[in-house]
């Protein structure tokens, strides 16, 4: 019965994923750090004990998909490397895990989450 019901709360995880994502990258409208914040909320439990590692498919997989998207502009795709800046910032020890999230993904971001980037 707890296997069902975590598949259950999965699928809903990702299917309001996948409808983020299609709403964000149909919208023109400048990156908002706040979206960025909760797509990165989806590996939470990677980035806080560096597990599970993401798969491509996992709610986690899927933000960092929607982050690529995000960045379908020179200035969307800044604006995201400022958010991304600014979170290892914010979350330092954990930094090196969200460094990796878009490698364990499969997904190029368009530039390096390294504190030394500059986004310009």
């Amino acid at each position: 019965m707890e296997d069902n019901t975590n598949n259950i709360v999965l699928a809903i995880v990702v299917i309001t994923l996948v409808s983020w994502s299609a709403f964000v990258a149909s919208t023109a409208a400048a990156v908002d750090c706040t979206t960025i914040t909760a797509l990165i909320s989806a590996c939470s439990s990677f980035v806080r004990y560096g597990l599970p590692d993401p798969i491509p498919g996992s709610p986690c997989c899927i933000a960092m998909t929607s982050l690529n998207n995000m960045g379908d502009t020179s200035d969307n795709r800044r604006g995201v490397c400022r958010c991304m800046m600014d979170l290892i910032t914010t979350y330092n020890p954990n930094a090196t895990a969200i460094a990796t999230l878009p490698g364990f993904c499969g997904v190029s971001l368009g530039f390096t989450i390294d504190p030394n980037t500059d986004c310009e």
